[in-house]
């Protein structure tokens, strides 16, 4: 199984939040873990966030952002092509999408064309998901 992470569940593998034990269990269960490339730009501002709002010190923070960023060279990096720039267009006005959440499912989807392995998108917004079932991919 590969596992799809938008960036609200890549985020809870790092930050202790609700779901974060589901999240580590997928990625534990899975062959290979796999995000858009945004999701490196959008955790980091999370946790960037997480350091301003005083919610982690200055050494947290870098903990958390070297472990990230060890991590991230071993996921599977989607990158934007045209392809999926004109599905996530698609997506945004078919599902109501926000932009970033129909780049992760439009990642998704492309991901899934070339893979035996089943994908499981893992989200935690309740319209990406049933858009991610609607396109056919199973959910975490």
């Amino acid at each position: 199984m590969i596992l799809y992470l938008d960036t609200s569940a890549l985020v809870k593998a790092y930050v202790e939040e609700q779901h974060t034990a589901k999240v580590l269990g997928a990625i534990n269960e899975a062959t290979a873990v796999a995000s858009h490339v945004i999701a490196q730009v959008e955790a980091r501002s999370a946790f960037a966030r997480l350091l301003r709002e005083g919610r982690i010190d200055e050494p947290g923070w870098q903990t958390l952002r070297c472990g990230f960023m060890e991590d991230w060279q071993n996921y599977m990096q989607v990158g934007t092509t045209r392809k999926l720039v004109d599905l996530a267009a698609e997506y945004v006005e078919a599902f109501s999408l926000r932009a970033y959440d129909s780049m992760h499912l439009a990642a998704a989807r492309i991901l899934q064309e070339g893979q035996e392995d089943t994908v499981v998108f893992a989200c935690f917004d309740g319209r990406l998901n049933q858009a991610a079932a609607v396109m056919g991919l199973g959910l975490l």
